[in-house]
Formats: structure tokens, sequence, C-alpha cells
């Protein structure tokens, strides 16, 4: 059975139109018929009226068989069926041939094509014959008629199979754009959350687990010092509070995805010459920082990106290296910055250090994969050179920006 068959129940509001004016085609031309008939006082008038009447019927009834629109056998019968009763109206009066035209689109729509077109040439030989045998002669016109009715037909439905066939491809392409769409949208939304999760992560370990971390060295020391040195407990504590209050308004800035305040009145520079003079009172080692060529303006975020390196590198120092020199160079050159930092403590193995979430990372390991994050997102890169007893050294460099032209160069 065509595809159209098989998808009768789904038709478009215009095909149901059309097929309803194929339903009145026929009708009328049966009534036509059997008026013509009547009015002419043929011979076989009772017979004429009797066999359109049976024909209405079998035309009507056959699409409320649900095999029919499923069958190909059973579309095959009903056709069979209704062929002969019309080869009995075409036999009785002229005015059958007329119906040919209206079996043509129905038998085209019911069969596949290999089969339909040699009944709709039979129908045409049928509708020649017929008309020819009570005219008692067959001219061009007898033969051309339904012939051309035969034509437009197949005509008419091989071009609307055409069409359907392109807006089925058109529809299952939009379903397909649709549906990738939908799979954008949601790893679009997938990977911002990502993004999300990762940037509040390195956050965290760069602000809030360092300040922790130092809120605890403090509190131990603190702790050491009573009860014999109360004035030094109390600077501690002090000192302690005081790491407990910045880092709180860390933790609102950088929820509100703010630059650090350090960035906010200064340069970078004199941000992390804060950073390593605090580093040096609250963890007792010597941390010296210096600037080697001039000083240029850099976008937020590579300024951002290196402040936060330097609080993550020299907290990895205070915390596992047991160094006691740390040194941190800033260098802007023609077209990078880079920053080192450089301690001597007891150095580690790189290439053993256990990935982020694995097992064996717990607490740990982190640090290094934040600050290569941050360098690979503003296309720089971070290498760790570092062994056991020999110290560890972190550089980082950045790609700094064209800077942009001045008004008067452009002249």
């Amino acid at each position: 059975m065509t595809e159209e068959a098989v998808t009768a129940h789904s038709l478009t509001p215009v095909l149901r139109v059309l097929r309803s004016c194929l339903h009145l085609m026929v009708a009328a031309l049966l009534g036509l018929a059997a008026v013509r008939a009547v009015a002419d006082h043929r011979p076989h008038t009772p017979a004429v009226l009797a066999t359109a009447v049976v024909l209405f019927a079998l035309y009507v009834a056959g699409p409320r068989l649900p095999r029919l629109r499923s069958s190909t056998g059973a579309a095959a019968l009903w056709l069979t069926a209704v062929g002969l009763v019309w080869l009995v109206l075409l036999a009785l009066t002229p005015d059958g041939v007329w119906l040919a035209f209206p079996l043509f689109f129905v038998q085209l729509h019911l069969l596949p094509l290999r089969w339909a077109l040699p009944v709709v040439a039979a129908t045409t030989v049928g509708a020649v014959a017929g008309f020819g045998w009570h005219t008692h002669t067959l001219s061009v016109g007898t033969v051309l008629g339904p012939a051309l009715g035969a034509a437009v037909a197949v005509a008419v439905v091989l071009g609307y199979q055409a069409l359907y066939r392109e807006s089925e491809q058109r529809r299952r392409l939009i379903e397909e754009l649709t549906a990738a769409r939908s799979e954008l949208a949601t790893a679009e939304h997938a990977a911002g959350v990502l993004a999300e999760r990762e940037r509040l992560a390195r956050e965290i370990h760069d602000t809030l687990a360092q300040g922790l971390s130092s809120i605890q060295l403090l509190l131990r020391a603190a702790e050491r010092a009573l009860p014999e040195r109360p004035g030094t407990a109390l600077g501690h504590v002090r000192q302690a509070r005081t790491a407990a209050v910045d880092n709180l308004a860390e933790a609102r800035r950088f929820v509100r995805a703010l630059s650090p305040p350090d960035l906010e009145t200064g340069s970078l520079p004199a941000a992390l010459e804060r950073l390593c003079a605090t580093t040096e009172r609250t963890s007792g080692l010597t941390v010296h920082c210096q600037v080697s060529g001039a000083p240029t303006a850099l976008p937020t975020p590579h300024e951002v990106a290196l402040l936060r390196i330097a609080q993550s590198a020299l907290a990895n120092t205070v915390q596992h290296a047991a160094a006691g020199r740390v040194e941190l160079t800033l260098s802007y050159m023609d077209t990078e910055v880079a920053l080192d930092v450089v301690d001597d403590g007891t150095g580690f193995i790189p290439a053993q250090v256990p990935a982020p979430g694995s097992a064996a990372a717990f607490g740990t390991g982190f640090g290094l994969a934040a600050m290569r994050a941050r360098a690979r997102a503003l296309q720089g890169t971070l290498a760790v050179e570092s062994a056991p007893g020999e110290g560890t050294a972190i550089a980082v460099t950045l790609p700094c920006p064209a800077a942009p032209a001045r008004p008067e160069a452009a002249l």
C-alpha cells in the first residue's frame, strides 16, 4: 500500500478537503447518471438506478473498512468489486464513463504505484471501449478524453507524493534540529554549571580554605603560647580574627564574582607585596617579593588569576614545604607576564601528586589543578619543577593582550 494510504488517518486539512471533494464527485456523477436515465426514459432505467445505488453503497462502505487502509490485498478486492459494478453501469449507460476520472485517483491512492498504473490503464481502456460501444464510433476525442483524464490523475498523484516525501523530510529535519537544539541547550547548561562549580571550587580553595588554614595555625600558636606568654597569644588571636574578617569579605566577593579587595584598592605588584608581607607575618617564613620589568596595566582576569595563583602557591609552601625562604617574582615582558614562586623546602615528585577527586588525593592535590585551570583559562601555561630535598619552583606565564592604539598614533 502507498505511503499516503498508510497515513490516511493523519491527513492534513487540505488533503481531507480534497478527499471529501472526491467523494462528492463520485456521488454527483452517480446522481447525474441516474437523473439522465430517468429523464431520457432509457430502456434500462431501473437497472441503471439499481446499479448506481449498489455502486454508491459499495463506494461508501470502502472507507469504513479498517483493513482497507492497512492491507493492499483488501484494497485490491474492494477496488475489483467497485470496478466490476462500474463496468456494469458503463454497459447500461454511457454516462458511466465519467466515473472513470475519480476512480483513477482512488486506484492511485490505495495501490502501490507498480500496481496502480496497470489498473489505471485498464480502467482507461474500459472507459474508451464502453463509450465507443454506446456511440458505435471510436473517434480521437473518445480515446483522448479518458486518456488525458488518466494522465492528469497520474501527474497529480505523483506530484503530491513527491511533495509529501519532501515535507516528510523537512519534518524529520526539523525534529532533528529541535532535538539537537535541546541537547545543545542541555550541554551548555551542564557546561555552565560545571564552570561555575570549578570557579567556586578555585575561589574557596584559594581564599576560604587558605584563610581557615591560616586561622588554624594562628590559633594553634596562641594555644602553645598560653599561659606563659599571654601577650603573644593575644597577638595571634587578633591576627586570626583579622584573617577571619578578610576571608568573610572574600567569600562575599567571590559569590558575587567580584574582584579581590587587594586589586580594587591598588595594583597587582602592590597586592603581591601585601600578600608576601602577610604570609611572612603569619607563618614566620622569609618571603621576598620583587618585580621585574616595567609594570603595565593588565586585564582584571589576568590580575585575579596571578594573585590567586600566588596565594595558592604560598599557602602550599606554608602547609607542606617546611621551607625557610620563598622568592616571588613578577616579570613584565613585551608580550607576556610571568609569575615565579620558588621555595627551599623539602620538595616532592610532581608526577606522583594524585589527581583531585581520587581516594589518594583526599585533602590534597587540588591546589596545583586549580592553578593550572586558571592559567589554561587565559591561554597561559603553568610549570612545576621540584624534587625531594631540592625545593619547588612554580612558574606561570600568561599572554598579554595587545594594548589599544592611542588616538594620536592613528593619525
